[in-house]
């Protein structure tokens, strides 16, 4: 998206969703599915099949790329209702499993957004995923359509026409009116934009059709049925291809799950902001009140902001930060301003990690000082500012510029509001927001406001064959669904519901922290391991513990970062040997996370 301000405000927004026609009902088949006795499980529909089986078959004319992996692209049905008119190109690319005698065969990869960019989490595969699934899986990744390496939506003719579009998204979320009105008419704007200029691939980017896209790239790759392992966003592609198909997978795992019904709205919640559906901010505000809750047991020589009272310090910032932003100094010259949803947007980033803790204790610590400079001392003022200072110029190297044209928020958007319900007018917005607020502090507003542009008075494109459910179809295999309790971006009660509406379905769980759980414990990535490998489910009531607790200790090995995303830094590392450490999957959060502060 376009640069950021000075401010050091996010620009724009985020968020994933669905709706459209309904498909005609599946009948009930008796099917061997390998992994177990026979079973009676739900089939494939005819119209569902009628679509995607009269595709031909791709022919992937693979060749070596970014040294280890290999890249193709292949066009595809924009609408495949008239599978021989338009189409739109679709990229993958694969890292060959190690064994090649001992595949198994291809396990494809999504790692959220949406707008996330399967190639490059299909290249970052080798960092994150253990040695015995890369030694017996071919790991494959399909940019979505619309994103990345295929075919782009673009919602401007010019990126001087989306700069000016996207003028009041430049914050981590509005606060003040005059942020909330400049909010609302960007967020109009770029609905009007994606819903003329953008067609017709905005049209075309519902989760389901990406969900038809893997189904015929499944028999491209040669595999007889999928298998599949989505993150975050992620985990709607994978429960819808479970219901749309829930005859054509061997295996598929979701991790950081969203609930299909709240995420497209089904009955009076169409109306409903999405956020009041998927309930994202209790789980942010859940997971901000235990790490302080904690860092108060744990005491001040493990969390300096224990001596005082965590929660009451952590509000006083941001009570003084609703009434005046902190200006620090630039020590380049000039100054940054750090606003109350600069605070709250840096929060809610620090709690994706799952040493998010520290970087929550020593932030509201450095603000508690210099939102009342005169409590502290001259040494201890100097030391706060130069922290927030330095996380300031870390956020203005991180700013995006204007060339060349970003279509990252498009992306997003192009899924988000041609597939699922909203409310009418954007205008709506402020007081739908300030409610979640309420309900859940600090963050009802971050993750309310993200959406704004899909007003359906603005947003007006719709994809006429986005899928809308039923979502408790009787799978063939097992899906198995992963959450964390303490994930500030898709609620733990989410896996819950999700793992209730499949019939065949085992749910994970995970006493851990940060968004998605798998690396983050070694318990749920084994349990992930073994149900991709043999078919092997965990025990039903199985709880995790999360191998990071917040002030329990401190690490004595260096933190277990993200793998990156960017391909060319993956392919400037190259690809790890086997046996060496991992880092957690570079997933895309459903809905970036807010404010470009960083806490690191």
């Amino acid at each position: 998206m376009p640069r950021t301000s000075r401010s050091l405000a996010a620009a724009g927004i985020a968020g994933l969703f669905l709706a459209g026609s309904a498909i005609a009902p599946a009948t009930a088949s008796p099917v061997t599915t390998g992994w177990g006795r026979p079973t009676t499980s739900d089939r494939t529909s005819p119209a569902e099949a009628r679509r995607v089986d009269r595709v031909p078959t791709p022919k992937l004319d693979w060749y070596a790329c970014y040294g280890y992996a290999e890249c193709a692209t292949t066009r595809l049905p924009l609408d495949y209702d008239q599978p021989k008119g338009a189409t739109t190109e679709i990229a993958l690319l694969r890292v060959k499993a190690r064994d090649q005698q001992s595949r198994i065969g291809s396990l494809f990869l999504n790692p959220g957004g949406p707008g996330g960019s399967g190639t490059d989490i299909a290249l970052a595969a080798p960092y994150f995923l253990s040695d015995e699934l890369l030694d017996r899986f071919d790991i494959v990744g399909i940019d979505p359509r619309g994103v990345a390496a295929s075919d782009n939506v673009k919602c401007f003719p010019s990126v001087k026409d989306q700069t000016r579009a996207y003028a009041g998204l430049n914050v981590a979320f509005p606060w003040t009116k005059a942020e909330e009105k400049a909010y609302i008419d960007s967020s109009k704007a770029v609905g009007r934009a994606c819903s003329t200029t953008g067609k017709p691939l905005t049209g075309a980017m519902s989760t389901a059709e990406v969900a038809r896209d893997m189904e015929v790239l499944r028999r491209a790759v040669g595999d007889k049925k999928l298998s599949y392992l989505g993150f975050s966003y992620g985990s709607a592609l994978g429960q819808y291809y479970a219901n749309m198909f829930p005859d054509r997978f061997r295996a598929l795992v979701v991790d950081g799950v969203l609930d299909p019904n709240a995420w497209v709205g089904q009955g009076k919640a169409r109306g409903d902001l999405q956020e009041t559906r998927l309930r994202s901010a209790d789980g942010a505000y859940q997971a901000l009140r235990e790490i302080l809750l904690r860092c108060d047991k744990a005491g001040e020589e493990k969390c300096s902001l224990a001596a005082g009272d965590p929660v009451a310090s952590y509000e006083l910032v941001a009570q003084r930060l609703r009434k005046k932003p902190v200006v620090i100094d630039d020590p380049d010259g000039g100054s940054f301003t750090v606003s109350y949803a600069d605070f709250v947007g840096a929060s809610l980033s620090s709690l994706y990690s799952p040493y998010g803790y520290a970087d929550i204790a020593s932030i509201t610590a450095d603000l508690l000082v210099l939102t009342d400079p005169g409590s502290a001392t001259a040494a201890r003022l100097a030391q706060a500012r130069t922290a927030v200072a330095k996380r300031a110029e870390q956020a203005r190297q991180q700013r995006r510029y204007d060339f060349p044209y970003n279509n990252g928020l498009e992306t997003f958007l192009g899924v988000d509001c041609t597939d699922a319900y909203h409310p009418k007018d954007a205008g709506a917005w402020p007081a739908l927001t300030a409610k979640e607020d309420k309900r859940a502090p600090y963050f009802g507003r971050a993750w309310g406001w993200s959406a704004a542009p899909c007003a359906r008075d603005t947003w007006t494109v719709r994809d006429e064959d986005a899928y809308t459910g039923p979502f408790n179809r009787k799978t063939s295999a097992p899906v198995l669904v992963v959450g964390n309790y303490w994930d500030p971006a898709t609620n733990y009660d989410a896996a819950v519901s999700s793992a209730k509406l499949l019939p065949n379905s085992r749910l994970l769980s995970s006493d851990s922290w940060g968004h998605t759980a798998y690396g983050t414990s070694a318990c749920v990535t084994g349990a992930v391991d073994a149900y991709l490998l043999k078919g092997t489910l965990p025990k039903k009531g199985t709880l995790c513990t999360g191998d990071v607790q917040p002030f329990v200790e401190v690490p004595a090995e260096p933190e277990t970062s993200r793998a990156a995303a960017p391909k060319s830094a993956l392919a400037a590392e190259g690809e790890p040997a086997r046996g060496e450490p991992k880092r957690l999957p570079p997933v895309v959060a459903p809905r970036p996370a807010v404010g470009t502060l960083t806490l690191r």
